[in-house]
């Protein structure tokens, strides 16, 4: 792993997400002192209009996975796949676990601020409290998908691109259901999606940069070349000190 470049592809991202979310929520809390936005309201009838009960229950079903124990349960499993022995393991399960409880507790900070009001309660068809932007569901569903799909790259960067997909989809799956069963507008649920990119970013970034390389999974020495022996002279050659005598004649 490039640990240089994994940090300034982390910063760069989360500098741009944390940008985005900025502008979202500036126009979010000033729109008409916090009233939905026509995409919005219009996202939340089209929800209205569209829901036999096979898919409300499907709906329910998934959005509970975006919240209480079965985040951290995943981020476990993050943390364990991403390490190579005991050591990494714990560090990265320490590091997944830290990563989403941190980032609960700052949306939640956030969503106190902004105090965006949710859609009228009666198109809910599930359970919801506190304010609406940017969506708690959304958010840690997010941040699992995230560490899910970055221990698994760890461990395999050229392969289960499948499973990193699935798992992609879920974390988008778990922040549509929230709109759809009428609990947050669209923007909340974007703007969960960019706090959990920001956020992520931001834990990546510091993990490439400020752990020791013997923490840091997937992070290996690079391996010596074949072709130079000890001292960096080829095998059966001349090293440095053999070159300064190149040129001169043996006396006869």
């Amino acid at each position: 792993m490039n640990r240089k470049k994994v940090a300034e592809t982390a910063g760069a991202g989360a500098l741009g997400a944390w940008l985005a979310f900025g502008v979202l929520a500036g126009v979010v809390a000033t729109h008409h002192h916090g009233a939905p936005l026509p995409l919005d309201q219009g996202l939340l009838t089209w929800s209205v209009g569209h829901r036999p009960p096979m898919a409300v229950a499907v709906a329910r079903g998934l959005t509970v996975t975006g919240t209480g124990v079965v985040p951290y349960v995943l981020a476990v499993v993050a943390g364990l796949i991403a390490g190579r022995g005991a050591r990494q393991r714990l560090v990265a399960v320490l590091l997944a676990v830290g990563c989403l409880s941190m980032g609960q507790s700052l949306r939640y900070a956030v969503m106190n601020l902004v105090a965006r009001a949710r859609p009228p309660q009666y198109e809910w068809q599930t359970h919801a409290s506190g304010w609406s932007f940017p969506s708690g569901h959304t958010t840690t569903a997010a941040l699992t998908a995230g560490l899910l799909i970055t221990a698994l790259y760890l461990r395999s960067p050229h392969g289960r691109t499948a499973v990193r997909l699935a798992v992609a989809c879920w974390g988008a799956a778990v922040g549509l259901t929230r709109v759809f069963l009428g609990v947050h507008w669209f923007t909340d649920v974007v703007g969960g999606w960019l706090f959990a990119l920001g956020w992520l970013g931001v834990l990546l970034w510091a993990a490439a940069r400020l752990l020791p390389p013997r923490f840091v999974p997937g992070d290996q020495e690079p391996a010596p070349d074949p072709s130079e022996g000890p001292g960096g002279a080829p095998p059966g050659g001349r090293g440095p000190r053999d070159s300064r005598h190149e040129g001169r004649s043996r006396p006869a």
